[in-house]
């Protein structure tokens, strides 16, 4: 994720919840990757990166993120991200870049759109192809900038020989979250979210106006919990037994859509209160959050020139005697 702000409930349900939950399971040898490098694509505040860097250090590792079991660090201390996405873009066709959704969603009534922006989706392949990912764990909204990666390490595995091993997909088990107007996916810029280190009371302000299912307009009408972006949310936070309460009290008109956001509420602020404090706590700690991203960053870096060295030699790149 980016560090463009204060996390908030939809990057949490739609992302990093699932990547705690992978780190844990044992399964894989997971690197986590604060992307700083992606969020110059637009105009930013470089004063204001740094801290931003470590607020999103601070909940990662607040959510569960172990620096002790995976790798954690920032994009740009390891400079072989930049490096390959250069050589990956010889073999990416400007004609797949324009098709990517997320580009001329972004590119809309920009008065500038710059090149990186534009070539975005290369360096997230070489994001995942860098460490020869086998699997990554995306939401829909990410799944054709990975279709892409895919499409580019075919590419060049086809010119260059097998570096590549095809990264698989772990789509996430949330469906897509909306804001809480209801009109778009939650993003900062439109002011529809709730972030990780809000109050319970400013939760509630938040949630008590939220968009629900728009056909009911009195308490008496029968919801639709499957079109209702509150019961999405229940469904990420709330034990089962919960959210079977409130499907059928919401079917059958039993509970209002405020009796139904009063019990997300007391769940929401039950999950989301311990990752405010411990959050709130490293916040006070900087210096050792930069050692934690310092050592994840040196350990990339080794795993990094590794591939680059092979990379480098199919490509026939360097000072080096011809074979």
């Amino acid at each position: 994720m980016q560090p463009t702000g204060e996390l908030h409930l939809g990057n949490y349900l739609g992302a990093l919840k699932q990547w705690v939950e992978l780190a844990r399971s044992g399964q894989y040898e997971c690197i986590f990757c604060i992307v700083d490098a992606h969020a110059i694509t637009v105009e930013h505040d470089p004063k204001e990166m740094p801290k931003r860097i470590l607020d999103a250090a601070a909940l990662y590792i607040a959510a569960g993120i172990d620096p002790s079991q995976s790798i954690l660090f920032v994009q740009s201390d390891v400079r072989q991200h930049t490096e390959l996405a250069w050589y990956l873009a010889s073999v990416t066709p400007m004609g797949d870049l324009g098709r990517m959704t997320q580009f001329k969603e972004k590119a809309e009534n920009r008065p500038h759109v710059s090149a990186a922006l534009f070539t975005y989706p290369v360096l997230m392949a070489a994001d995942i192809l860098l460490y020869k990912a086998q699997v990554v764990p995306v939401g829909e909204d990410q799944l054709q900038h990975l279709e892409l990666a895919r499409e580019i390490c075919r590419r060049f595995n086809a010119r260059y020989g097998d570096i590549f091993p095809e990264p698989q997909p772990r789509l996430s088990t949330t469906r897509r979250l909306m804001g809480l107007d209801g009109q778009a996916k939650m993003s900062k810029s439109r002011g529809n979210t709730i972030g990780l280190l809000e109050t319970p009371e400013q939760i509630w302000d938040k949630l008590r106006p939220a968009f629900t299912d728009p056909q009911r307009q009195r308490r008496s009408d029968p919801g639709r919990p499957e079109v209702c972006n509150i019961f999405t949310m229940h469904k990420a936070v709330s034990p089962n037994d919960v959210v079977e309460t409130v499907d059928r009290n919401c079917r059958g008109a039993a509970w209002g859509c405020a009796d139904c956001k009063k019990v997300l509420h007391e769940h929401l602020v039950k999950e989301l209160t311990p990752i405010r404090e411990r959050a709130l706590e490293l916040r006070q700690k900087p210096e050792q959050i930069v050692e934690i991203l310092q050592a994840g960053a040196e350990r990339c870096r080794k795993l990094a020139e590794e591939t680059l060295t092979e990379v480098r030699a199919a490509l026939g790149l360097g000072a080096r005697l011809p074979s």
